[in-house]
Parts: structure tokens; sequence; C-alpha cells
């Protein structure tokens, strides 16, 4: 499963993975092996002071949990320190979330990667904490800023590299193996690198930093917006930091500084567009206020001109009520062939009454009328006869 790897500069021994311990990792990961990367070749040989800073920077961005219950029996410095350990801001994502020695290929494929590629230190893929990809270079400030421009010049061909996917469509490299949510149309930058700066080399990273910033410059810097902030489309985000300040704080903490930003953010800031999410929070809320102006407006005129509507409604003439909406709209006038309304200053309770009283009205009409008529006659016929006889 492993082998002897050679001596630390303190007299550490270290221990590499054999193949069969690589793949036995990797079963241990539920990883397929080709998402491992790759081990670290000759770190014996060199001191191993690279892949150990690798290391200690996969600690501070993992900030792994101790188990407390197993720490029962240690001494209190020991259980202090698990405690602070437990009680500090959590990491990103878990174990599975790394992979170290990652090729980029700008040219070949990802089994067999051509010249001209990168290599990524640590690839870290963590969506459920907010970073689905992010690179990390780490340097022991041996290398001077023209060296690291020309492994930035890597990443930013292998950004840039599209190949065909398998449903035919031409897709960023990057995209057939690692799934990151698609970006705003215009700002859709490359996977940002993170370069970790661990002061063991002669070079100052203060001097460093500015010399990068300006090479790499054509990479990085956006574009600015009336609203105050840039979009990246194309653009490759670089963010640097210190290993004591990343052992020390983790992702949480305000020690990574964006290039072309002045001050120093959480690593999720700093991979993100802060400036731009505010922007478009402040244009949807004035978008929601403008729309809860506009329904307010709509209620209060639908309310005058309900308002007004009951003022013009029609009162009965009989009993003093108004209108029903369906009385009301009886009474309106109709085409021709509408029947006329017989009693349009009436509400429906008093026109049945009115029609009753008409009816009855109607009704004893022809009874007194035929009264009428009968007693003339008799009459008539009395004094035909009185005459008659006489």
């Amino acid at each position: 499963m492993a082998e002897n790897g050679g001596q630390l500069p303190g007299g550490d021994t270290l221990r590499n993975l054999t193949p069969m311990g690589w793949k036995a990792a990797a079963r241990e990961l539920g990883r397929p092996v080709g998402e491992m990367g790759n081990p670290a070749c000759g770190a014996g040989r060199t001191g191993a002071s690279h892949p150990m800073a690798v290391n200690e920077a996969v600690l501070a961005l993992l900030r792994p949990k101790p188990d407390l219950a197993q720490l029962a029996r240690e001494p209190a410095d020991v259980r202090a320190a698990a405690q602070a350990a437990d009680d500090a801001p959590a990491g990103l994502g878990t174990i599975a979330s790394y992979a170290t020695e990652v090729a980029l290929p700008a040219t070949g494929t990802w089994s067999t990667p051509g010249k001209g590629g990168a290599q990524a230190d640590i690839v870290i893929t963590a969506p459920e904490d907010g970073v689905p990809l992010l690179f990390v270079e780490v340097d022991n400030c041996f290398e001077s800023a023209p060296v690291l421009t020309a492994k930035i010049d890597k990443y930013m061909r292998f950004g840039q590299r599209k190949v065909k996917d398998v449903d035919g469509r031409e897709r960023p490299m990057w995209r057939t193996r690692w799934w990151v949510p698609d970006g705003r149309h215009g700002d859709q930058p490359h996977p940002p690198l993170l370069l970790v700066f661990n002061r063991i080399g002669p070079r100052n990273p203060n001097t460093v930093i500015p010399q990068l910033a300006e090479l790499t410059e054509r990479h990085w810097k956006g574009t600015l917006y009336e609203g105050g902030f840039h979009m990246y489309d194309g653009k490759l985000p670089i963010v640097v930091t210190g290993m004591k300040q990343l052992q020390e704080h983790g992702p949480a903490g305000a020690v990574f500084r964006r290039l072309g930003r002045p001050h120093n953010q959480t690593l999720l800031e700093a991979i993100g567009n802060p400036r731009r999410e505010a922007h478009d929070a402040r244009r949807q809320a004035e978008y929601e206020a403008r729309q809860r102006e506009h329904q307010e407006e709509l209620r209060r005129i639908a309310a005058q001109h309900r308002a007004e509507r009951e003022a013009r409604r029609p009162v009965c003439a009989g009993c003093g009520t108004r209108f029903t909406d369906a009385r009301w709209k009886a009474i309106e006038p109709a085409g021709w062939g509408a029947p006329r309304e017989t009693h349009p200053h009436l509400c429906d309770d008093c026109k049945q009454q009115a029609i009753t009283a008409e009816r009855q009205a109607a009704q004893a009409v022809p009874e007194h009328q035929e009264h009428d008529q009968a007693v003339p006659e008799q009459k008539a016929s009395g004094t035909w006869l009185s005459r008659f006889r006489g």
C-alpha cells in the first residue's frame, strides 16, 4: 500500500502510496482513480517541501473537525486545541472534494495530455459550499513573477480550450469533466485560480504579487459597467493569499486578495462578483418596489372606481334600498329587440309587489264593469215593460 518516500528536513520519514495503495484510497473515497490526481514525484529526493505545502493547503482549506469523543483521555491542552478546531468556521467540502496534481491539458487528452498545459496542485469541487470548481497553485516563494505568469498563461490556455462533447456540441474542455452552473450571459469567467504563497523561499510575496498582477492583467481584468461593477466574461479570476493566514483563518477569513481589487475578502467573495450581485439585488429591490407601487396604484384606482360606481347605483323609489348589480344591469338600455323594463325605478321586491298589485287591480276592473252594465239593462227593461203595459 505504501513505500518509503525519503526523509523530510526535520527527520520525519515520508510515506508514498504505491499504485495499489492509490487504487485502495480511490475505492475508500468512492472516486475513480482518474479523478484522484497524481502522486507527487520525487518528493523524498527534494525534501518534499512542495508536496508537504500542498498537504498543508488542503488541510487549511478543508479544516477537518476532530472527534472530541476520542480525545477524552488526552491532556487538557490537546482537548482545548481540538475544541478550538471544532468551534472554528467550517472549511470547504470533504476529503473527497480534493484532488492533487491534476493535469489540465492545453493539447492532447485527459489521459494523455500534451505539452503546454498546466498541472494544478489542487482541484477543489465543493458546490455544496459555493465552490463548484477551484484550481489551487501553491508557491514556496522560490519562483519569480515571470515564471508564475508562464504558469498562469497555461491555465488560461486550458480555460479557453474547447472540445466536442458527447452530444456533438463544442464546450470548454473543463466542462466535460466538472460541473459548474452556467454563468450569466456576458459574464462567464473561467474557473478561478487561487495562489497560496508559503514563505519558505527567498522571494517576498509582497513584491512578487504586484509584478504578477501587472504581467497577467490581460487575463484577469474585467470590464467596468455603469453600475459600479465589473464583468469578467472570458477572464481568469486570480486570487492570492498566504499559507499562514490561510491556516489561521481558513476560507471564511478575509485573507484573500483578488487581483484588481483593493481590499481583502473571504474566499467566496474573492472568487465571486459581490458588486454585481449587490447591483442586481438593488435593481431587483427597486423593481419590486415599483411593482408594489404599481399594484397599490391599481388598487387605489380600483377603489376609486368602485366608490364612483356605488355613488351612481340607483335607489329604489319604493323602499329606498340600492339596486343589486343584477337589478342594475336589468334596467340598463338594451338592444332594439329586448323587452322594455316596466318598472325601472323599483328594486326586484318592489317590482314584484307592483306587478302583483297591478294584476289584482286588472282583475277587479272587469267585475266592476259587469256590475255597472247589468243595472242599466234592468232599468231599461222595466221601463219598456211599463210602457208596453201602459
